[in-house]
């Protein structure tokens, strides 16, 4: 179950250490030479901590802890292997090209891209992301969510919906708590979309099934970080990052080439 995490904690490079990091109400942050990570903040969990001393410890060490089951620790750890990745050089590695950006802040919305394809399907969606609702207009939607809110189904419910399912989409958080290895395994016989600044933007993530990535850069570090201090939530997608979404058909003509 750990070697989805395994994997992507064996390709961070040795010689990167944790500069500064810092746990935020709604985001964890950990910046190191290659990047700034961030991931929803996540609480709860087994109590007492083992971390100390964080800033100058070994990257690769803290990325570890995102197979902790104490939830902060977890995020840290998830922060730091999105450290390593969630950067345009990462993004130009599975492309092959620059990493794009655009005004139009619906163009790489997961949900948008992949409307046309979902007509007349069944969707399900691990987490209540904003205004997911809509969707039921065009599909059989199914919304899970640890915290239900009207209409959600509770997460246990995974285990009955998603193998029948043509597309499910999962929250990055899913990383941090440890549900992510399962969902991906009930969810084999569907169009797997993994969602959210959570997400590690990583090529190995498609050898485990998983169809789009849709994700989190941060462009400006300093931005990102004021917004974290100052306790926003959804404005962190207009304080210094861009969105990204990577298909699996990138990374196939990747390496066509």
């Amino acid at each position: 179950m750990w070697q989805i995490y395994d994997d992507l904690i064996n390709e961070i490079p040795e010689e990167l250490t944790v500069l500064e990091c810092m746990v935020g109400a709604s985001w964890t942050l950990v910046r190191s030479e290659q990047g700034l990570g961030i991931v929803k903040t996540i609480k709860g969990g087994k109590q007492g901590s083992e971390l100390s001393n964080i800033s100058g410890m070994q990257l690769k060490k803290l990325a570890e802890y995102s197979k902790s089951w104490n939830m902060l620790e977890a995020s840290l750890g998830m922060a730091a292997i999105n450290s390593a990745f969630n950067n345009s050089s990462q993004i130009m590695d599975i492309n092959g090209e620059r990493m794009l950006e655009s005004d139009n802040p619906e163009k790489y919305n997961a949900f948008k891209v992949l409307e046309p394809k979902m007509k007349g399907k069944k969707v399900a969606v691990i987490g209540h992301f904003p205004q997911i609702e809509k969707l039921k207009e065009i599909c059989e939607l199914s919304i899970l969510e640890r915290d239900p809110q009207q209409g959600d189904y509770p997460d246990p419910a995974c285990e009955y919906l998603l193998p029948e399912q043509d597309f499910v989409f999962i929250t990055g958080t899913a990383f941090t708590n440890k549900t992510m290895p399962r969902l991906i395994q009930l969810s084999r016989k569907a169009q797997i979309i993994l969602v959210g600044p959570s997400v590690p933007v990583s090529k190995i993530l498609f050898k485990y099934g998983v169809k789009l990535i849709a994700s989190f850069v941060v462009i400006e570090q300093q931005l990102i970080w004021k917004a974290v201090q100052e306790g926003k939530k959804m404005n962190i997608f207009k304080s210094g990052g861009k969105m990204v979404c990577i298909h699996l058909c990138s990374q196939a003509l990747r390496n066509e080439k």
